[in-house]
């Protein structure tokens, strides 16, 4: 009991307010229909109590249904852990590799960011998701993950129990004559009738499950893979982003410098091993990291200075060249584009041809960056702060333009 109660604290009660978000409640909504549908068609198909096999085929319904919940809620209500208030480094002098957060009136440490939603320096911070109504990081990286992955193989499951219940209850309804085939959805053709009745709304709720299930099992299926891919590297969204702008900022003033991802541990597996462990719990405090050998621990955090520091690299300017309406998955711009929509709150900006845009960040396939509504690269002028597509826009010519600064002034720099 008091085990229960220490768990139950004002603090957690507070967290059941991420609830209250149009993202918890399509997921918990597209897990309530797959999974009810599921558990009554698999009545229909494969009665659990007339057979091992049907056993067998609703227990494992039950048991994906508990461990999406399960590591779902982790997620969300664990959440992945904020660097405390008005931190500092132990050694006062690291102060000078940090980056200081004014909101927070502490001292960011390594890899880890503010989120805006949340108010907070989030440790390891991946992205916010607004799924779960909370950031992906450091705590709750491994839960997301298996949600990630378990959600598309109970969807499958699921599916396939839709597919067959379809099948066998309009097998048993089908009469065939030489010219027509007619359907009589009123009565089930067999011995003993079924316990719940198949009629229109149930096959076209099983239908609108059907679909459900499909779509969430291509589009969660995309992210596992996202997430998979940067884990294997032991980077974040966001660090991989921070790469390729250093990359990006050694190749324009052609340095000799070679940027070294510090995390990365040279292992596949010992990377896997830094976000999942038996225990569950992640590796380390998400203040202090295990680096690779020949870096610094703040490698990361002094190349954030110096591309912060370098206004070029900060923010990359585009032109517009190709009208987009700022719909968050435009068909228009490629099935790529299309699928590999930012899974984000933030905006989208609606952009016409000619307009000029600022980028500071990016994926593949879409940039994030300010919109100046005038003709002017002026700093602080007015700006609206969005996604667009990578394919509506081209690098200005003005930046072409500092290409052709001399090579030693690129070096001085």
């Amino acid at each position: 009991m008091g085990t229960f109660c220490s768990v139950i604290k004002f603090e957690n009660l507070q967290e059941l307010k991420r609830l209250c978000h149009w993202g918890p409640i399509i997921a918990l909504g597209v897990i309530a229909i797959c999974s009810t549908m599921a558990m009554i068609d698999s009545v229909l198909w494969y009665w659990p109590l007339h057979t091992t096999g049907g056993s067998v085929n609703f227990i494992m319904l039950i048991n994906w249904t508990v461990l999406i919940l399960y590591n779902y809620f982790n997620a969300m209500f664990v959440g992945p852990g904020f660097v405390p208030l008005g931190w500092k480094p132990e050694n006062s002098q690291d102060t000078m590799y940090l980056q200081y957060c004014k909101v927070c009136q502490a001292y960011k440490a390594p890899r880890s960011h503010h989120c805006r939603k949340c108010n907070r320096c989030v440790m390891k911070m991946d992205h916010h998701c607004p799924w779960i109504n909370n950031c992906c990081g450091y705590q709750n990286h491994a839960s997301f993950t298996l949600f990630l992955l378990l959600a598309p193989l109970g969807c499958i499951h699921a599916a396939f129990i839709f597919v067959m219940t379809m099948y066998t209850q309009l097998y048993n309804r089908l009469s065939f004559g030489w010219n027509t085939v007619r359907i009589d959805m009123s009565a089930a053709r067999r011995d003993p009738v079924p316990i719940v009745p198949f009629g229109l709304a149930a096959f076209a709720a099983t239908l609108f499950a059907l679909g459900l299930a499909l779509g969430t099992t291509i589009a969660v299926g995309m992210l596992f893979f996202i997430q998979m891919k940067i884990i294997l590297r032991n980077k974040t969204s966001i660090e991989s982003w921070i790469e390729e702008k250093a990359k990006d900022r050694i190749h324009y003033y052609q340095l000799d410098d070679v940027f070294v991802f510090p995390y990365d541990m040279g292992s596949r597996w010992r990377n896997f091993k830094q976000v999942f462990t038996w225990s569950g719990a992640p590796e380390g405090d998400g203040l202090e990291w295990p680096i690779r050998e020949g870096c610094h621990q703040y490698s990361l955090t002094i190349e954030q200075l110096k591309q912060k520091a370098d206004k070029r690299v900060r923010s990359v300017r585009y032109k517009v060249i190709e009208d987009y309406s700022g719909s968050c998955c435009p068909l228009n711009k490629g099935i790529k584009t299309f699928f590999t929509s930012p899974c984000t709150e933030e905006p989208r900006i609606q952009l016409q041809k000619g307009e000029f845009i600022l980028a500071t960040r990016g994926l593949r396939y879409w940039l994030y960056g300010d919109k100046i509504l005038d003709d002017s690269f002026i700093e602080g002028v007015s700006r609206i702060r969005g996604w667009f597509p990578r394919n509506c826009v081209e690098k200005c010519p003005c930046d072409a333009e500092t290409d052709q600064a001399p090579e030693g002034e690129k070096k001085n720099r």
